[in-house]
């Protein structure tokens, strides 16, 4: 593994001193391969599209906008897409141009059973769902426990009738406060806004649908995962101060996490109150088999895990997973993904046409269409179940 400290030197400029490093490729083997960008104008301009286009043009490789609102026959042919739908499959719940927008995505993948998608709309739709992306986290327990990786012990909350029961339901689950209460859409500026309860007698401020999971002190610090196809970079993010184990009369903390563990976010939530010497980073060799049982979980290769050591254990904790994070303080990023869509395409080329199934990048093919493009969000959410 990688690691790397933040860095406030844009993506684009480090992946640009990355790739004259490497010089350019005039007769690469993917000459006249094109690759599909279907991005939001911010999610594109936080990665650096433009300078990505740059790099890949060296190598033989063209990169196309996708504009999903005309149809995408006329601006193929694709041997890759690269996207993050997160918006539109979340927006279509109740916007009938989102609803058109996926369709349109879907319809061209149908025709194109060929084309690469990174990654498959079922597998990326799962973590947009917490219930979802936390029973996979649930199932490391068993798979890693040699590697000693957990996720906290956490409850979902569906609706309000929940409600009367949930202090029985924290007991039955194991849970203890302090409590992070969570939305249960991963995606989208609410779920970023998240809370921090102290109390029994402050759980009147959860408002289903959402999860509580139990606060882990972790000494402030936050360590992202980014993983791109077969490798995976671990950056140190601020976090969430310690607090005392066990219930107390402090008030409820309302936070987003957003702007919490940004690389410079300078908060009075990210100071610890008392002296402590800083934790080991995570064992390398730990963070590389989560990584490797999370792509055959996730069958993805274009996501971030969140993880933190436990201050009293030294256990290997894992709170969240992204869908195709910003990379942020990842200077190679953009050579790992040219690599990785190279050796996607090296493999579509050496298994030859496919005519009847969806290929993806990754660990196994699954089928790209979601049950209903024009469902609603509670229904896309699940399906990926």
């Amino acid at each position: 593994m990688n690691g790397h400290s933040d860095s406030d030197v844009p993506l684009s400029e480090c992946a640009c001193g990355h790739s004259a490093a490497g010089g350019p490729h005039t007769h690469s083997p993917m000459s006249g391969r094109r690759v599909g960008f279907c991005l939001s104008d911010k999610k594109r301009r936080k990665i650096g599209l433009d300078a990505f286009a740059d790099i890949c043009a060296g190598h033989g490789v063209e990169v196309v906008e996708i504009d999903l609102s005309k149809p995408l026959g006329p601006q193929g042919p694709f041997n890759v897409i690269v996207h993050k739908l997160s918006d539109v499959i979340v927006e279509a719940e109740h916007d009938s141009q989102s609803q058109q927008l996926l369709a349109n995505f879907q319809s061209y993948v149908s025709a194109n059973p060929s084309t690469v998608i990174l990654d498959p709309l079922p597998a990326m739709s799962q973590l947009l769902d917490r219930f979802v992306s936390y029973r996979i986290m649930t199932k490391l327990h068993n798979s890693l426990q040699d590697w000693h990786i957990c996720s906290p012990p956490y409850l979902e909350i569906h609706s309000a009738s929940d409600l009367p029961s949930l202090q029985q339901a924290l007991m039955t689950q194991g849970l203890s406060f302090p409590l992070i209460c969570k939305t249960r859409v991963a995606h989208g500026a609410r779920s970023h806004e998240m809370s921090v309860i102290f109390s029994a007698a402050s759980l009147a401020v959860v408002q289903p649908p959402c999860v509580l999971q139990s606060f882990v002190n972790h000494g402030a610090v936050l360590h992202k995962v980014f993983v791109v196809g077969d490798r995976h970079f671990c950056v140190e993010r601020p976090s969430l101060k310690n607090f005392p184990s066990g219930p107390s009369d402090r008030e409820t903390i309302f936070f987003n996490s957003h702007q919490v563990s940004k690389p410079e976010s300078s908060s009075d939530l990210t100071a610890l109150d008392e002296q402590m010497p800083c934790l080991p980073p995570p064992s390398s060799e730990a963070v590389a088999a989560l990584v490797r049982e999370l792509r055959v979980l996730l069958d993805m290769t274009l996501f971030g895990v969140d993880i933190i050591i436990n201050i009293h254990t030294h256990t290997l904790t894992v709170i969240d997973i992204n869908i195709f994070p910003g990379y942020e303080g990842v200077p190679q990023f953009f050579p790992s993904l040219l690599s990785h869509i190279e050796s996607v395409l090296a493999k579509q080329a050496s298994a030859g046409p496919q005519p009847t199934a969806q290929t993806t990048g990754g660990p196994s093919a699954t089928s790209t269409g979601l049950s209903d493009a024009s469902g609603t969000e509670q229904g896309l959410l699940s399906s990926a179940s």
